[in-house]
């Protein structure tokens, strides 16, 4: 039931960061939990963060924890990603999305961004 828009993609060399933002339309926001996967070429879509309602809890996947930050504005109906420490094998098509309520795990989204573009060189 919300519109999300994802931008801040581009091409970083490894080691360098990005922040990507999402923006959602509609006016029960916060009553989403707000995640981030990605899909590579050739691979399936994975999980990368999730955070709930009131940013009161985070959930990452392994190969991102420590390096990237999942953050939320309510007021402006934003979501966001800061993406440090960038490796090749982060390039992936990033997706914003959405499921209502707690964070019930990593499949259950329901709502999708249109994704954006993450290409880290070596």
């Amino acid at each position: 039931q919300v519109q999300l828009v994802e931008s801040g993609g581009g091409l970083v060399q490894a080691g360098g960061s990005l922040r990507l933002s999402c923006a959602a339309s509609g006016r029960t926001f916060g009553s989403y939990t707000m995640g981030w996967l990605r899909q590579a070429p050739g691979k399936e879509r994975e999980f990368v963060a999730a955070i709930t309602w009131n940013g009161g809890s985070t959930y990452y996947a392994d190969s991102v924890r420590g390096r990237f930050t999942i953050s939320r504005d309510n007021a402006k109906n934003t979501a966001y990603l800061r993406m440090n420490s960038l490796k090749p094998e982060d390039t992936a098509v990033y997706y914003c999305a959405a499921q209502y309520g707690s964070f019930r795990g990593a499949t259950e989204f329901g709502s999708w961004g249109q994704g954006t573009q993450v290409t880290v060189s070596s």
